[in-house]
């Protein structure tokens, strides 16, 4: 204060001026800016003096209350200086460098809004002053500092104060979790999608599945009732086949044989009230002496039977049930009537599948086959002269009835010709191909009276012996017969007609032999007592021979 000049530090370039005037002074040096703190001399003057440098933060848009009481300010003695003149007019606009304030200066408020934070992020608060080189700033010890001008409140909080020398700033949104931080939840919340995407697509699969199963089946989503005819009364022509087994089915059964050692199935029909019932004689052997045999009849009542006689050659049996009522004889027709090409209907139960109806043609007459033979010693041999038939006969319709047009018999289904097997009774497995034979009715009628009146069937017979390994054209008388017998029985049918060991006998009753088997299926084909006209070779000339049939008791 000696000479008017002021003993403290020269006032910056950069102070910021007091309300009132503006003093400016020559820079001096650069040092790190510093905020003048305004001072009152003891003049009454107002002026800028720099008595204590202290460090005044910039004052945010909203101050905060300090949390002390401002103590008054220290005055220092100075001495009054005279106001430096402006080098020109003060710029009523403000604009620096000549005007006031300048870049020195806070500049004025920018006003920007606060941004929106990502995620919900707090915004951070704003910094403290600095000292310009981010370096916050704090006053100077023993210095209190001195009570703030009030600065104008901001309109809004949502809007930030530009401090063009504080600190850099952070970011106003904090950096989210790091990537993967919430791993966990993102995984099973994709794992709860996942599954119910699954279940939402085996849901809509199962109902799309049964919609498109009901259209299909349904031929669309609406009710499809399709044009039906009305139901008829069930006639049918008596000569239709279903008119034929309507007439024939109740007069069928199906038969189920066991023994001690075998079993088997086979069919018959009813022959008359009494129950009688003609079948096969391989369907009830399995039965043997102390066998069992059950009738089943067409519409499913069965019986006990037993057998009342049976034979091995013609392959013929007769068995009667007891105690049964309403039962239904199947008529018998004429055989010899019957012509190659007439419809027949065959009844029985192939595999045990009763009550079978096929039809079929007659594909041959006359057939010569032999059945049997499984003993080995020839006493099983059945020699038939067969009708042949196309209609499908299998293992179980042995014994069944072959009827015409009129649902009369006309044969016993006996045997078929299998492709594996050659010509067999169908006690084996093969198989139909078409060939079916059966025994003619007028043969079975005369077999079934004779076993029914005595339980013994009669064989026509020759009286001679044949040589069965023979291969030459016909069917050959013997030299010897068996156990050293004569071939020609003495005062037999043939000794009588003239018939002598070595004869090659080739026609009966007009009709060409070829083996010794045929010649046998041709006379069984007639009656004991019937007469014969046979063709024979002797000693390489043709002779023809009359003859009556004899008799002999059959097994």
């Amino acid at each position: 204060m000696e000479d008017g000049k002021s003993t403290g530090p020269k006032a910056k370039w950069w102070s910021r001026p007091t309300a009132g005037g503006t003093t400016r002074t020559a820079p001096d040096e650069p040092t790190p800016v510093q905020d003048a703190a305004p001072t009152v001399d003891v003049t009454g003057a107002t002026g800028v003096t720099e008595a204590h440098a202290a460090e005044v933060p910039p004052q945010p848009s909203a101050p905060e209350p300090l949390p002390y009481p401002p103590a008054p300010e220290p005055v220092a003695p100075v001495v009054a200086t005279q106001p430096v003149a402006p080098l020109h007019e003060p710029d009523q606009y403000s604009t620096p460098p000549y005007g006031g304030p300048g870049p020195w200066a806070p500049a004025p408020p920018v006003q920007r809004p606060v941004p929106t934070p990502a995620h919900g992020t707090p915004v951070p608060p704003q910094y403290a002053g600095t000292n310009g080189v981010g370096i916050p700033t704090s006053p100077a010890p023993g210095f209190t500092p001195p009570p703030q001008q009030p600065q104008p409140q901001p309109q809004s909080t949502h809007w930030l104060q530009y401090d063009p020398w504080g600190a850099p700033r952070q970011p106003l949104t904090n950096p989210g979790p790091p990537l993967g931080a919430d791993g966990g939840r993102k995984k099973n919340r994709r794992g709860s999608l996942l599954v119910g995407a699954v279940l939402l697509a085996l849901v809509a699969g199962g109902i799309g599945g049964g919609i498109g199963a009901y259209i299909e089946r349904n031929g669309g989503l609406t009710q499809v009732e399709l044009p039906q005819t009305g139901h008829n009364s069930g006639g049918r022509a008596p000569d239709s086949v279903a008119g034929i087994a309507s007439s024939a089915l109740p007069s069928v059964v199906t038969l189920h044989v066991s023994g001690t050692t075998e079993s088997g199935t086979g069919t018959g029909f009813v022959l008359d009230k009494s129950g009688h019932i003609l079948t096969n004689n391989h369907v009830v052997a399995p039965a043997g002496s102390s066998g069992e045999i059950t009738v089943t009849f067409s519409g499913g009542e069965t019986a006990r039977a037993e057998v009342v006689g049976k034979d091995s050659g013609y392959d013929l049996a007769v068995v009667k049930v007891t105690g049964v009522s309403g039962l239904k004889p199947l008529p018998l027709g004429n055989s010899d009537n019957v012509q190659v090409g007439d419809p027949v209907v065959a009844i029985g139960a192939p595999f045990d599948l009763s009550n079978t109806v096929t039809s079929g043609i007659i594909s041959a007459k006359d057939r010569p086959i032999t059945a049997g033979g499984e003993k080995g010693d020839g006493s099983d041999i059945s020699y038939v002269d067969a009708l042949q038939t196309d209609a499908p006969i299998n293992p179980g319709n042995s014994g069944g009835p072959l009827v015409d047009t009129d649902a009369h018999v006309i044969g016993i289904n006996s045997a078929i010709r299998a492709a594996d097997s050659g010509s067999s009774t169908e006690g084996g497995q093969a198989g139909s191909i078409g060939l079916g034979f059966a025994i003619p009715i007028n043969q079975g009628k005369r077999v079934a009276e004779e076993l029914i009146n005595t339980g013994k069937a009669t064989h026509p017979v020759i009286g001679v012996t044949l040589d069965m390994k023979y291969t030459g054209d016909g069917a050959k008388v013997g030299t010897k017969g068996a156990a050293d017998k004569p071939a020609v029985t003495p005062g037999g049918p043939g000794a009588k007609a003239g018939i002598k060991p070595g004869d090659v006998i080739t026609e009966v009753d007009g009709r060409r032999v070829h083996s010794g088997e045929e010649l046998i299926v041709k006379i069984r084909a007639h009656r004991p007592g019937d007469r014969l006209d046979l063709g024979l070779t002797r000693g390489g000339k043709d002779l023809s021979i009359s003859l009556t049939l004899g008799s002999a008791t059959g097994t």
